[in-house]
């Protein structure tokens, strides 16, 4: 299992993130979001992957992002066709798609996406594009057939743990590969709560669900 620490925003907070060692940092360039990413990236450590989140973004775009900031993934949050998907993924990102759901979903959307991204996303349907600081229904993955690896996003924080940990240890869990945090563990719009997190990766890791 794998940790994204998503919305990260202010200088300091992201090198306080990093030295949790999370295995992916997400920086969000959507003008609409409180925690659009503006300004200068901090150098680091070579094995954080620095994901862009873009919401019906531009090709263009997405790419001057990419050089921008050095990111190695896009996680793509609107409705974004396989076409675009099969651009970025040829210039050697790491695709990440994101789908919505709230108590149900037609996994047949999936299809067209199989080949041009490396993982799903699933997270909460709600009034924004992401960060809306609720879970969805996990139960709805029951009826997830792909063979893909995806993240799990959507409210999940301390608070969710105990649910998460049940979750984690039904079929339906199996390629969760990763886990991704962000407004449960917030302060302010795009400020971390360093204890929160660490707190939370412990316990993962206490009952064998994280690996440092």
């Amino acid at each position: 299992m794998k940790l994204k620490v998503c919305g990260m925003k202010l200088e300091n907070n992201i090198l306080d993130v990093a030295e949790l060692q999370p295995d992916y940092l997400g920086f969000i360039f959507y003008e609409k979001s409180p925690r659009n990413f503006k300004g200068d990236m901090p150098d680091l450590p070579e094995h954080i992957e620095k994901i862009g989140v873009f919401v019906n973004s531009k090709l263009e775009f997405i790419l001057n992002k990419v050089e921008e900031y050095n990111l190695q993934g896009v996680q793509l949050h609107g409705d974004e066709s396989p076409e675009l998907c099969a651009q970025l993924q040829d210039k050697g990102l790491i695709v990440i798609k994101v789908f919505s759901i709230k108590n149900q979903f037609d996994f047949k959307v999936l299809e067209p996406y199989e080949d041009v991204c490396k993982y799903y996303l699933f997270d909460t349907k709600g009034k924004e594009p992401g960060g809306n600081g609720y879970t969805f229904n996990w139960n709805v993955l029951k009826k997830y057939k792909s063979s893909k690896s995806y993240f799990l996003s959507g409210g999940i924080g301390p608070e969710e743990l105990d649910a998460l940990l049940l979750f984690l240890k039904r079929p339906e869990s199996d390629l969760c590969c990763t886990l991704d945090l962000n407004s449960k563990f917030e302060t302010a719009s795009g400020f971390k709560d360093l204890k929160k997190l660490k707190d939370f990766k412990y316990q993962l890791v206490k009952h064998g669900y994280v690996f440092d």
